[in-house]
């Protein structure tokens, strides 16, 4: 049954548990539980994607991403959601700065490829609107960069195998390592991680 004192939305809710315990990582079990069971104490209805909506929150830069699964709220982090998205003339300066091309392959609209102005930290990382944060991306490699913090982990993986082989001696291991590394190289995949041969 609902309650006086039931949150206007689950998102409420969620930011009034983040809201008492500011600057605190908190697991992801933690606020689940609490919020499962807050909602249906207030509502007497489920609370059907916790997860969600937690998501939704930190993309919204209401709260931060510490790591998977943890959370933090910070008053004096809070985003500005009117700062989030490139105005209209700040996406003209970076398209303009950069030559009207991708900044990964060098196509552009004068070859007909659609152009994107992109966050190069993203926003859900904290990544400010501003023409320094920006960048010109065609279409396809703004989708692969979106994809391509989910191959991170992997490249961080076989680098910390890549020293141990070393460390080892292990030469069959250290040169298998050295062909998938390569590879990520060759395709220009987080190119951001550093490998040193």
């Amino acid at each position: 049954m609902k309650t006086d004192n039931a949150p206007q939305s689950q998102l409420d809710l969620i930011m009034e548990y983040f809201k008492a315990h500011p600057k605190r990582d908190i697991e992801h079990p933690e606020i689940v539980d609490w919020v499962v069971r807050e909602w249906s104490k207030r509502t007497g209805k489920v609370f059907r994607d916790p997860d969600r909506e937690i998501r939704r929150l930190s993309q919204d830069g209401q709260l931060i991403k510490v790591r998977k699964g943890v959370y933090r709220y910070d008053p004096e982090f809070v985003v500005n959601p009117e700062l989030k998205d490139f105005t209209a003339s700040q996406k003209e300066a970076i398209l303009k700065r950069d030559n009207y091309s991708c900044v990964v392959c060098g196509l552009g609209s004068k070859h007909g490829i659609e152009l994107q102005v992109d966050h190069i930290k993203p926003k859900d990382q904290g990544g400010e609107a501003t023409i320094e944060n920006g960048e010109t991306l065609c279409a396809k490699h703004n989708f692969q960069k979106k994809n391509y913090r989910q191959t991170e982990s992997g490249k961080r993986f076989f680098i910390r195998l890549y020293e141990a082989a070393k460390i080892n001696n292990d030469e069959q291991l250290k040169d298998f390592c050295s062909q998938i590394l390569e590879v990520y190289e060759k395709n220009n995949v987080n190119g951001h991680i550093v490998w040193s041969k």
